[in-house]
């Protein structure tokens, strides 16, 4: 019914207006057909005219930031590396206006990127180190005799005195000085293509290689120095309130307080493997030794000999013994049966009240020194 009174509508409009001939006036017939149908019928257009006014929110385009999530220090990471592959080689024969079989013309692949490691004063921390560590693949070779680009090498860098091992746990590299650097994994070598085979005998060769693959190891990424003097002791001997004291006292030596050992260590009862690890990166020890303990001789004793299970040497590194808790009652005589059982020198220091730290921190120095002396004659060796 309301399709019928439109289209009665719209012809006597359209009449109406044809007779005064003007295409003005046409235009309009059509318009005013239009509202009729929006008055009539259920007419639901495809937007509202409110949305127009309505702000809309803007999607950022911002990429995402490249600065690493995890920034924990880490000095140890297990690492796999794959070296890129070569491009192959590529099949094609020349074809000229006047020749039509001109020859072979396919073109090498380029050389995958190789994986190296490189040493940063920049750089403090393993935590940007990825699982897998890929290098880029060369590209194919082309017709016309085109060579495939050889990939760009994957440089990663590491922090000064990092040791690289493989997974039989041998020492493959120790970056020690600043731009060293250590080839973790060759590239593969690129493919040739059908130009390289050709020869008198055989002038129209289809033989082609494929691109090899890079080399693929499974290696391990550790710091080697994780501190000039490292604190070892029992636990609850008072190796963070002594790191507290030279703390305080601003030693130009860096401490590290190894976490309490436990015996059976050397076995990785609880977490031995992982703390003898911050040992084995410590220049000099320091032995904190518990006066308020029964027999506290013996703590050195069993302290040496899981450094000696764990490795060998180890526990005869430049190292001094301190005798904590000097200040309760009975440490003093404590401190003269470890005297008497031990033929080193002793520093008697309370962390807690800050007694005798000066002898303490001048022996510190001295390790140092010494060592750092001994280091460089080593280094010297073996760059000569």
């Amino acid at each position: 019914m309301i399709d019928a009174i439109l289209e009665i509508a719209h012809v006597e409009i359209f009449i109406l207006f044809k007779r005064m001939f003007s295409r003005r006036f046409l235009c309009l017939a059509f318009e005013v057909k239009t509202i009729i149908r929006r008055t009539f019928c259920d007419f639901k257009p495809d937007f509202s005219f409110g949305d127009l006014d309505r702000p809309r929110v803007v999607k950022s385009h911002k990429p995402r930031s490249q600065s690493y999530a995890d920034r924990n220090f880490v000095d140890f990471k297990e690492v796999q590396v794959i070296a890129g592959k070569g491009g192959n080689g590529c099949l094609s024969f020349l074809q000229l206006p006047q020749t039509e079989w001109a020859g072979p013309d396919g073109g090498d692949g380029g050389n995958g990127g190789h994986i190296i490691f490189e040493a940063s004063r920049n750089v403090k921390s393993l935590g940007h180190l990825k699982s897998i560590i890929r290098g880029a693949d060369g590209n194919n070779g082309r017709n016309k005799n085109c060579h495939g680009k050889n990939a760009k090498h994957t440089i990663v860098k590491v922090p000064l005195g990092s040791v690289v091992r493989n997974s039989e746990k041998k020492i493959l590299s120790n970056l020690k000085r600043d731009n060293h650097y250590f080839l973790a994994a060759r590239g593969g070598a690129g493919g040739k293509g059908n130009r390289f085979f050709l020869t008198n005998e055989e002038r129209a060769p289809t033989t082609v290689e494929e691109g090899a693959l890079g080399q693929n190891f499974h290696l391990s990424v550790e710091l080697q120095t994780l501190a000039h003097v490292g604190l070892i002791g029992f636990p609850n001997v008072g190796k963070s309130t002594l790191l507290r004291a030279i703390s305080r006292a601003r030693p130009k030596v860096a401490v590290a307080d190894i976490p309490g050992l436990i015996e059976g260590a050397h076995q990785n009862r609880g977490l031995g493997f992982s703390f003898l690890r911050h040992i084995e990166r410590c220049s000099c020890l320091l032995y904190v030794i518990d006066l308020s303990g029964h027999k506290c001789w013996t703590q050195l004793t069993a302290l040496k000999a899981e450094l000696e299970q764990y490795q060998k040497g180890l526990s005869k590194r430049p190292h001094a013994i301190v005798a904590n808790k000097i200040d309760l009652p009975w440490a003093k005589k404590n401190l003269e049966h470890l005297k008497n059982e031990v033929n080193l020198p002793i520093f008697a220091i309370s962390a807690k009240h800050r007694v005798n730290m000066d002898p303490l921190l001048s022996q510190i120095r001295l390790l140092y020194d010494n060592n750092v002396e001994l280091e460089k004659d080593l280094d010297e060796e073996e760059f000569y």
